[in-house]
């Protein structure tokens, strides 16, 4: 066993090795760091595109005379004239002071 730690060949090899695994702007560890980072940003990226799939939906509903009106109704509590909103809350809705 000893005889092959006395090969240069060898010597050099797993110098080289270690070098390339390790050391090197280029290595093994750099490399699955890399594809970590790029596996990352690719669910990223779906995720923003099922968002942009969302807002395009949204803006559809939005340009329409009856989804525009739900939104404002439902957001802004707009009404038409003559006409009453009543906004009803329910206990277990309503965010209750601590008492200090």
């Amino acid at each position: 066993m000893l005889k092959y730690f006395k090969n240069i060949y060898i010597i050099i090899f797993a110098v080289f090795l270690i070098w390339m695994l390790f050391i090197d702007t280029n290595s093994f560890l750099m490399h699955q760091d890399l594809n970590n980072d790029i596996s990352d940003l690719e669910e990223e990226k779906d995720y923003y595109n099922k968002e942009i799939i969302a807002d395009k939906k949204a803006l559809k509903k939005l340009k329409t005379k009856d989804g525009l009106e739900k939104f404002a109704r439902e957001s802004y509590y707009m009404k038409r004239e003559k006409e009453d909103i009543y906004i009803i809350e329910y206990q277990d809705s309503l965010k209750l002071k601590k008492d200090e």
